[in-house]
Parts: C-alpha cells; structure tokens; sequence
C-alpha cells in the first residue's frame, strides 16, 4: 500500500489544491472511519480505489491512462481488479447524473469522498479550484442549475458560490453510510452558517 501511496502522490501533486494528495489522504481517513461500522466490506478494495479515484479525474485529463496502468500493475485478481475500477466510476457526482454505487466499497469509497466536498474543508477546496479556473466568487445574478448534463455541469464556468448550490448542499442527503451521514451533518451546517454570513457581508 505504501509503495502506491508513493506512486500516486506524484500525479496529486501535480493537480490544484482541491486535488492534490492532501485530498487523498483525508478521503483515505473518512474511508476508515466508515470502514470501522461495516466489517463486511473489503478495507483493501476501498483503500485501493481511495487511492486512485482521482488519478484520471476528468476535471484535469480526458484519458483513463494513469488509472488503467495502476491498476494493471497491482498483483490481485482480475475479479478485485475490476471492483476497484468499478467503485471508481461510482464515485463522481457527474452533475446529479452518478452511477449507481453498486456495493458497500463503492458507497464507503463515494461517502469518503464527498464528505472532503462538505464542511470547513470543502469550502476552501472550492473556492481553491475556483481560484485556479479563474471562477468569480459570486454572480448575485447567476441561477443555480436544478437539472443538466454531465457535460453542462462540467463545462459551463459558473461562480464558486453557485457550485454550493447545484452539488455541496446536496451531498448531506446523498450519503449511503450510516457512519457518512452521521459526519456529514456537522459539515453541511457549516456550510449553511458559511452561505448564511457571507449574504450578510455581500448584501442580498
């Protein structure tokens, strides 16, 4: 595991700050945490697939290279290889048009995932990938999407705030784990008291 870890780091590090491999290893620590409440699932598919869930993340490549060659290169069997690839592709939002989280990893590997989206954390991871793409903070005139592609919500440039509105408030009722909606209570109300005080600051 470790000899990934020191794999994967490298391709982190190359991403924003949103991204990067400290994102890694916070999705790794939500993953155990929800791990501890459901002995059934296989912790190395999990921490396998926490590692590389990002390393082909559409957001920064149009290829699947760096996770295919990963993965080949993992001495398992073809079956759990392909579960881990499988729990990989359960985890995006996609613009609300995810895949079906299909097991207990994936819906482990997926809660692990969007609780680093929500809370303290995940404001400042989006304000970071704002930051690097160039978004606006606000647009007090921009409407938040309730229904669009994955292409529309991958392509259209909106402001960081608006972001919390089509995805972040979203994820507290999307999370499948007892344990991942138990954490992310606590961060969506941060969230709300975040959005609430910075309305105040910028006028209505």
């Amino acid at each position: 595991m470790n000899n990934l870890m020191d794999k994967v780091r490298g391709i982190y590090e190359q991403f924003d700050a949103s991204h990067d491999f400290q994102h890694i290893e916070r999705v790794y620590q939500n993953a155990l945490a929800i791990l501890h409440t459901e002995p059934e699932a296989d912790a190395e598919v999990v921490k396998i697939a926490v590692l590389l869930h990002d390393v082909s993340d559409k957001k920064y490549t149009d290829s699947k290279e760096q996770e295919n060659k990963l993965i080949a290169e993992l001495t398992l069997s073809e079956e759990k290889k392909q579960h881990i690839r499988d729990c990989i592709a359960q985890v995006s939002f996609n613009g609300g048009n995810e895949l079906e989280a299909t097991s207990i990893e994936a819906k482990i590997v997926r809660d692990a995932d969007r609780l680093d989206a929500i809370g303290a954390i995940g404001i400042a991871r989006t304000f970071a990938f704002g930051g690097a793409k160039g978004r606006k903070l606000y647009d007090k005139e921009e409407d938040a999407r309730t229904d669009m592609t994955e292409e529309e919500y991958r392509n259209k440039n909106t402001s960081s705030v608006t972001h919390f509105y089509e995805k972040l408030l979203l994820l507290k009722d999307l999370m499948i784990t007892e344990k991942g909606k138990q954490m992310a209570n606590e961060r969506h109300q941060f969230m709300v008291q975040f959005l609430e005080q910075l309305q105040n600051e910028i006028g209505k």
